[in-house]
């Protein structure tokens, strides 16, 4: 079990646990939700640990983090599955957090109201906000029926809207809701009316995905830290007559507070002090991060921070976090830089780090803290993940696949990587400053070519195993035999497709390869050179398989029609080769 101490606001994903291996595919699963459950309780791990034990009971469910915090005794748990696993499974752990957790004893620097304080349902795949809603009121209904908890429901399960923010429901917190839960506005939406001393009462919601954001200042002043994170988020603070803290209190013409709204959008955040870090902290929860999204966050802490005299000096993500936040950031960290933003994702990933300090509390580990890497399936890229000399023996033995369609896939990755590699060269040559963004566009498009090739590479082997797949099926009956033909045919249409999508991207690729051969570092041409004659191989190898595997295929008119468009590729990539190898010879002049 993997656990980590941080500090955290509402929330939210978290560090992956590799426990059991359960395969969660898109297209092979109907729908998939996501349950980020926040008990309060943070210290004691063998609590937490029965908690999600109970979670793990539940077939189709992948629980994939365990966060504990120390400051704020308050656990982020996070789990993925079907919509019914994933609710039978929060049932269970909220009926276990409210065995074992005793809220009167709880003390902790986050507001709080119950053992399993919030419990959000998140739409992943295959299914809507509305559907992910009925099953937060499916479940509500069943903790508030069977155990006897109060339950509010909040965000998109939430008909009334003035009770819908999870900090409205809230306040008052667990102290306040002896009395709060006696109101007629504020009578659960399910369970009983008196308020239970032990587990207090629950919220359960279905929400959009938000990131819980801390960031770290040189200060152990919670009142600046609030004063920052007034600046910056979206409710902003309350406008006063002189003095902006003591000042009275403006208000409108119906009496009610006027407010100065902060800088960001979609963003929650308040300040506060970690002990168990010795620093205050922006705690902020990003809740639409298309609107602004992490770097941009990140940033306007800093430039408030930095107007009242104060350093950022890191940050930290509470959970997991989209693939593309971390991009994102990378990318925007390398404009400010104007160096080219047409570099792996590795080293996109690598630039959000460091630049951002998400490792200044603690290890950072992308692959555990990344939610589309902790989705994959742990087979894929077998072939990719291979060292070079590995890749070469595998395909040097005596089975059948890897074949020239992954090698062909390969070369064609080898081939744009060439000519990305002179395109970032050439952003970065001296006294081609002012060329740098053309460079940078020519860069990104190669990766994006590069990184499309390179999962063909498995694919192409893949396709190959499913071909052998479904020619093993049985044939006894006649009802056997229609269902293997029929998956024959379906392997051999994908075993066609494949090649075929190398092909195209291969001969995209030599667009990019061309440019780099006219434009680029005159130093790197050759290097250009050899990327068109990985290209052209990369397209009539891929071709090759292209026609084998179209040869088992029925449909005559499909097969036609693809036959002919890989000759106008073929000929069309020859031509284009032609044309980068003479610019390149020209240039070489030997």
């Amino acid at each position: 079990m993997i656990y980590a101490q941080t500090a955290c606001l509402e929330f939210n994903l978290s560090i992956f646990k590799p426990h059991k291996i359960i395969i969660l595919n898109h297209k092979l699963m109907q729908q998939l939700i996501e349950c980020v459950p926040n008990f309060s309780e943070g210290l004691d791990l063998s609590v937490i640990k029965q908690i999600t034990n109970e979670i793990e009971l539940i077939d189709g469910v992948r629980l994939l983090n365990v966060d504990p915090g120390k400051a704020t005794n308050r656990t982020v748990v996070t789990f993925v599955g079907g919509p019914q696993a994933v609710t039978d499974a929060a049932f269970l752990a909220i009926k276990k957090a409210g065995e074992l957790i005793d809220m009167s004893k709880h003390k902790g620097e986050h507001p709080r109201m119950g053992a399993t304080d919030v419990c959000p349902l998140i739409p992943i795949a295959n299914i809507s906000m509305e559907e992910t809603a009925q099953w937060a009121q499916k479940l509500g209904e069943r903790v508030g029926k069977e155990l006897q908890i109060p339950v509010y429901l909040y965000e998109a399960a939430q008909s009334n809207k003035e009770r819908s923010n999870l900090s409205v429901i809230r306040a008052g917190e667990y102290e306040g809701f002896f009395k709060k839960i006696k109101l007629p506005e504020w009578k659960p939406d399910f369970g009983p009316t008196e308020f239970d001393a032990k587990r207090g009462a629950t919220v359960i919601g279905a929400r959009d995905f938000l990131v819980a954001y801390n960031v770290n200042l040189n200060t152990t002043s919670t009142r600046r830290a609030n004063s920052i994170a007034f600046d910056v988020r979206e409710a902003g603070r309350v406008k006063r007559e002189g003095d902006p803290i003591n000042g009275k209190i403006v208000t409108d013409a119906q009496g009610n507070p006027v407010s100065i709204p902060g800088t960001l959008k979609s963003v929650k955040a308040i300040g506060w002090f970690i002990e168990e870090y010795g620093v205050a902290q922006i705690s902020m929860n990003l809740t639409n991060i298309n609107i602004t999204p992490l770097h941009i966050a990140f940033d306007e802490v800093c430039k408030k921070a930095s107007e009242r005299g104060i350093r950022v000096t890191g940050s930290e993500l509470v959970g997991l976090v989209p693939l593309k936040s971390l991009l994102d950031a990378g990318k925007y960290f390398l404009q400010k830089q104007q160096r080219s933003i047409g570099v792996s994702e590795k080293e996109l990933i690598k630039i959000a780090i460091k630049t951002m300090g998400l490792d200044e509390l603690g290890p950072f580990k992308p692959e555990e803290r990344i939610i589309e890497y902790l989705l994959k399936e742990t087979s894929s890229g077998k072939l990719v993940n291979m060292t070079l000399t590995d890749f070469a023996d595998e395909t040097a033995s005596e089975s059948p696949a890897p074949g020239g369609g992954s090698i062909s896939a390969y070369v064609g990755s080898l081939g744009i990587s060439l000519a990305t590699m002179v395109a970032n060269l050439s952003s970065h040559k001296k006294g081609w400053d002012s060329r740098w963004e053309e460079f940078s566009t020519w860069a990104e498009k190669g990766q994006k070519i590069k990184d499309e090739l390179t999962k063909l590479v498995d694919l192409d082997t893949a396709a190959f195993n499913k071909i052998m797949e479904a020619f093993s099926l049985p044939k006894a009956s006649d009802e056997e035999k229609a269902f293997r033909k029929q998956a024959i045919q379906n392997a051999t249409k994908f075993a066609i497709e494949v090649p075929f999508k190398v092909m195209q991207l291969s001969f995209e690729s030599l667009n990019v390869i061309k440019a780099m051969a006219e434009t680029g570092n005159p130093n790197s041409v050759s290097d250009a050179g050899v990327g068109a004659l990985c290209a052209r191989s990369a397209v009539m190898g891929a071709f090759m398989n292209v026609r084998i595997n179209a040869g088992g295929y029925d449909d005559k008119t499909y097969v036609n029609d693809i036959i002919a468009k890989g000759k106008d590729i073929e000929i069309k990539t020859i031509a284009l080769e032609a044309e980068v190898l003479k610019i390149v010879n020209e240039k070489i002049g030997v």
